[in-house]
């Protein structure tokens, strides 16, 4: 072959070859920009990280992702199986730590919490109030826990309240709520209104029991700062301490369900849990031998006794929160 020839096919030849250098950049940048916006998935990460690592490939800032805040768990934290926790210095209100401590999740009976709370503000506790409620058609429609209701029963507020704070009575609920309001959908007109005073804002209530309704929720966060507000109510605090209390009825004693109250040494309170939906949940009080005082509140339990008696010995191994 000629030289010249040899120099035409030597120029055509980088002439494709820069041809198909420029189109390899040019998929090279579809790619990274691809990533980079999040349209693919780079192999081996998922999602997000896929963007992040084009960028830094290339050279260019990583790109701000949206906030997903995630608790990072102290040192020598312990593990507990709640999906949400919220440990509160009971003294100030301050927080100690909370993980998804604002996700709103469904309450429970840890509802009848804020049930007390408005009962306690609207009646005297001496107030005497005629039960509607049959609690055995209650007990067979919903599988509720009671006290042990019937039509026509008159009860003071005070046993209602241990009826609704001891065993869970759905039926001592109902019977406060419309003894007081009327209808349970009044009463709940009262719970919002008590739950925006208190800025409890992750919270909405549709009824005073806590069966799973759509529009029920609450977070571990405003559960523990509502049981930080009725420990502060001497008469709530002797109520949710009681193992037992009898009713002036003919009927036999009710029976405090929290086994925190037996199962860890200075706790004093307050209330457990349990739906299909909100799975096991409670907000448990202790005390130290000082007087100072934790709220641990947990949501989406799997085994809340063993999760709280961890967040206590956490919690009480800490420096105070207060000021």
């Amino acid at each position: 072959m000629g030289d010249t020839n040899r120099a035409a096919f030597g120029g055509v030849g980088a002439v494709i070859i820069g041809l198909g250098l420029s189109a390899c950049a040019l998929v090279g940048g579809w790619v990274a920009g691809s990533m980079y916006d999040g349209h693919l998935e780079s192999p081996g990460c998922a999602g997000a990280c896929s963007s992040s690592a084009a960028a830094a490939e290339a050279g260019s800032p990583t790109p701000l992702a949206d906030p997903t805040p995630t608790a990072t768990e102290p040192a020598g934290f312990p593990y507990v199986s709640a999906k949400s926790i919220a440990i509160i210095e009971s003294g100030c209100g301050a927080s100690m730590f909370g993980r998804d401590e604002h996700e709103p999740f469904a309450p429970a009976s840890l509802t009848k919490l804020m049930t007390a709370a408005v009962a306690s503000d609207q009646a005297d506790l001496d107030r005497m109030i005629t039960s509607h409620v049959d609690a055995a058609t209650l007990q067979a429609e919903t599988g509720s826990t009671v006290m042990g209701l019937q039509p026509g029963m008159e009860l003071s507020l005070r046993d209602l309240l241990y009826g609704l704070l001891l065993p869970s009575g759905n039926d001592a609920a109902i019977a406060i709520a419309e003894g007081i309001s009327g209808s349970e959908e009044r009463f709940a007109d009262l719970m919002n209104a008590k739950a925006r005073s208190l800025a409890l804002n992750g919270s909405n209530f549709t009824n005073p029991h806590g069966l799973d309704d759509s529009e029920l929720y609450s977070t571990a966060y405003d559960m523990g700062m509502l049981a930080r507000y009725l420990m502060q109510n001497e008469e709530i605090r002797t109520i949710v301490r009681a193992v037992s209390w009898q009713p002036r009825w003919d009927g036999p004693p009710v029976w405090n369900g929290n086994r925190l109250l037996q199962d860890y040494a200075g706790a004093d309170g307050v209330k457990i849990g349990y739906t299909e939906k909100g799975q096991q949940t409670i907000v448990g009080s202790a005390s130290d031998a000082s007087g100072r005082r934790i709220i641990v509140s947990l949501m989406r339990s799997q085994d809340r006794y063993t999760d709280a008696a961890r967040l206590f010995d956490w919690a009480f191994a800490q420096p105070s929160a207060c000021p």
